[in-house]
């Protein structure tokens, strides 16, 4: 049984005020193709979300429409009640019609419904971090920050954040609620966040990267990264995640998986130290394309 622990990846204060390891667990995979309904192998999957808090994560990420109305109930199946260092984040503003299909519903009634289904589903009295999915462009951007302040001055939430935006909507959304958390696609592979994650850094708002083990040619059997991890005795996926967590202290990895063998081999990649020379070459091989 591995004795790596998420602790070592380091800590960061979410929100300022509560203290979480920085490599956490992303709930989307204990779903079925697509993400949608139930996944293949049950009792794997809660055997995976039982093994969490031993690992040392103490960060979920998850959102109602994994599955949907799948992800967040396994998560309270599971492990409620929930260790008490162990904080769920959770997100909200999106619908479902099929497998792959993701519609944007920004509409301040439906938020303030997903919001209190979500309660329901992770049987918690407040949700730790809530973040709008994706801001409906449909709906005047007001409105939605509006209803998520609100979220918060009700106690439903205690801190908020943002998915797929751009500095300026973060910006729009500070004038009404405090910005917690961005979730941005970004790996090694994928650099298109960096003026976004500098921005979080100097603002200290956590930035979680989505896809983060998203590689593109680096994930070749010859790349940088390939060579990198062979180096140091691991998995090319653990030296992707090794790179965001040097990247940026405000950067928090979610990569998901329903196995245990798979979660374990993620937190060990907490104890991977990259040198500098190895970070450059690997940031210059992500830019070059290579």
């Amino acid at each position: 049984m591995t004795t790596a622990n998420a602790s070592e990846s380091g800590t960061f204060l979410l929100g300022g005020e509560i203290p979480i390891h920085r490599l956490g667990y992303g709930a989307m995979r204990i779903t079925g193709p697509g993400v949608w309904g139930a996944p293949a192998d049950r009792n794997e999957c809660l055997a995976t979300l039982r093994r969490i808090p031993e690992l040392g994560i103490n960060f979920i990420d998850t959102a109602d429409s994994y599955g949907p109305a799948i992800s967040e109930p396994m998560l309270k199946e599971a492990l409620h009640p929930y260790p008490k260092d162990l904080f769920i984040a959770t997100k909200g503003g999106q619908i479902r019609t099929g497998p792959n299909i993701w519609i944007p519903l920004g509409n301040p009634d439906y938020l303030l419904q997903q919001v209190k289904m979500s309660l329901r589903w992770l049987g918690l009295e407040q949700i730790t971090l809530w973040q709008l999915h994706r801001i409906d462009h449909k709906v005047p951007l007001d409105e939605q920050f509006g209803a998520i302040k609100s979220m918060i001055d009700d106690g439903f939430i205690r801190f908020a954040g943002l998915s797929e935006v751009t500095i300026e909507e973060i910006e729009a959304a500070q004038k009404i609620f405090p910005v917690a958390s961005v979730q941005n696609q970004y790996s090694a592979g994928y650099r298109n966040a960096d003026p976004i994650i500098d921005y979080c850094e100097a603002h200290h708002i956590a930035f979680i990267p989505w896809f983060p083990l998203s590689g593109g040619k680096l994930a070749g059997p010859k790349s940088p990264l390939a060579q990198i991890a062979a180096r140091h005795g691991a998995a090319p996926t653990q030296v992707a995640i090794a790179w965001l967590l040097k990247r940026s202290p405000v950067i928090l990895p979610i990569p998901g998986t329903s196995k245990r063998a798979h979660l374990e081999e993620n937190v060990a990649a907490a104890g991977i130290q990259l040198s500098d020379e190895e970070f450059e070459a690997l940031s210059a091989a992500a830019q070059q394309g290579h």
